[in-house]
Order: structure tokens, then C-alpha cells, then sequence
């Protein structure tokens, strides 16, 4: 999980242009109505930059609230994508 949490941290603060340092993004960090950053439009940013970063596609009904609830949510999916 240690690769895969830096490169989701590197991919949230380039994306969204946050101004936190990485090591302040923890799995338990919450995303989306956290941070206001991540709106409807980030997160077909975020979605981008995951999809080109990791080599994968996140289909359209595999996102919801759920999935951007934490950083750690978010990296546990893409750990489980990467995996199939």
C-alpha cells in the first residue's frame, strides 16, 4: 500500500493543487465534502489523472461518494484494480 498511497497523495496534490504536504494526506484523511478542492469538476480530474498514472479505467458506475470518502478508500480501489 506504501507505493500505491504516495503515488494517490503525489496524484491529489498535483491534480487538485493542494498546498498540503504529502505526509498530511493519511488513509484516514477524508476526501470529498473535506476538501473543497474536490467538487464535481475535480473529481473528473481526478478520475483523469488516476486513470493515465495507474493504467486504468474506472468505469462510470464504479465511482461514487464511497470511493473518494478517504484517501485511504481511494487507494484501496486502485490497489484492487491494478490487482485484476
Amino acid at each position: 500500500m506504501t507505493a500505491t498511497i504516495d503515488a494517490i497523495r503525489d496524484t491529489l496534490i498535483e491534480t487538485l493543487e493542494l498546498t498540503v504536504p504529502p505526509e498530511d494526506l493519511g488513509a484516514h484523511t477524508p476526501l470529498l465534502g473535506a476538501l473543497p478542492e474536490l467538487d464535481s469538476f475535480g473529481v473528473v480530474q481526478l478520475v483523469a489523472a488516476i486513470e493515465e498514472r495507474f493504467d486504468i479505467t474506472i468505469d462510470d458506475d464504479e465511482f461514487g461518494p464511497e470511493l473518494f470518502g478517504t484517501v485511504g478508500s481511494l487507494t484501496d480501489f486502485v490497489e484492487q484494480k491494478l490487482a485484476d
